[in-house]
């Protein structure tokens, strides 16, 4: 036990300090390639966090532990927005473009209703068993693939001229980013491994670790990212981080391993745990679309919103 708390620690410090170098790698890039940060905070920086939820669930479903391959994604969506988004807004409020609030925000609304009501067979027959199929997944997928190619579509049409300043050298934004997205993972692996081991041996059900423990540390690098982009006055990578791991998580990180592996007979998680997660899409949707940013007293909604799901969860048990 007290190594796998030295090594919860040591996770926390690998992925705290990869973040960092990470946040500088990203948007070194993005300066380069005069793209707006928020593509890159939607595709390098939400691929390079959303890492641990997808190595989690391959490896969960193989080993047949289903609860914790939805209660990560489910999870981890609900904490990228109510913690995440919530943390990162009290500290600075966060400035929302245009085109994330017409664009990209809707579809993060759009693919999770969809998860949502993929989950939710009972509600249209109630002789039927709420399941995950193969089906499922590969429609997540085939979203999933039609938001990738939106992003390349974006990618060449638009760019960010209007940056300026002094940026690292191309090879060494590269090795800054690849560097950081490799301490994110392995930080994170060290964490989740550690905390796993920590609640299992108190008797916690897969299911709690799946919404909580798994959850919390597969979205560290999302958390850790998103605070340290909002504290450097990237607020596009923060949004864009969220905003994109929200996607991968329910198209690749439950889409792909579901598809390819089979699907998941029987669903134990309650409504109330889907609900939250397509209650923060819409949150995030409505705020933003407000006034084109999220202010401190929305975070502090969405954080105490955060707060009331997660007491209900522990103490449900």
């Amino acid at each position: 036990m007290i190594l796998q708390i030295i090594l919860l620690v040591l996770g926390f410090v690998i992925l705290i300090k990869g973040a960092d170098v990470f946040v500088d790698g990203a948007s070194s890039m993005a300066g380069n390639f005069k793209m707006p940060k928020i593509l890159i905070g939607l595709t390098i920086v939400a691929f390079g966090t959303s890492a641990p939820e997808f190595a989690v669930s391959v490896k969960s479903i193989i080993s047949h532990n289903h609860d914790i391959v939805l209660g990560n994604v489910i999870g981890s969506n609900i904490m990228n927005i109510f913690l995440i988004i919530g943390l990162s807004s009290i500290l600075h409020s966060l400035t929302v473009r245009n085109n994330t609030v017409k664009k990209e925000l809707p579809i993060t609304l759009l693919i999770t209703s969809l998860f949502v009501v993929l989950l939710s067979d009972g509600l249209f027959d109630r002789t039927v068993v709420n399941a995950f199929t193969r089906s499922d997944g590969v429609v997540l997928l085939l979203f999933f693939i039609v938001y990738v190619y939106y992003l390349i579509s974006m990618a060449k049409s638009k760019s960010d001229a209007s940056q300026d300043g002094n940026y690292m050298p191309m090879f060494k934004s590269i090795v800054y980013t690849i560097g950081g997205i490799a301490a994110i993972v392995i930080g994170s692996n060290f964490v989740v491994d550690s905390a796993s081991y920590i609640a299992t041996s108190l008797g916690v059900s897969e299911k709690l670790i799946g919404l909580t423990i798994i959850a919390l540390g597969t979205s560290l690098p999302e958390l850790v990212t998103s605070i340290t982009a909002t504290r450097k006055g990237e607020y596009d990578l923060a949004i864009g981080n969220v905003i994109g791991s929200n996607v991968f998580n329910i198209g690749l990180v439950a889409g792909l391993p579901v598809a390819l592996f089979g699907g998941i007979d029987h669903i134990s998680f309650n409504y109330i745990d889907v609900i939250a997660m397509l209650l923060g899409a819409l949150l995030l949707f409505i705020f933003a679309s407000n006034d084109r940013q999220i202010t401190k007293r929305e975070g502090l909604v969405l954080l105490a919103t955060f707060m009331l799901y997660y007491g209900y969860v522990i103490m449900m048990g």
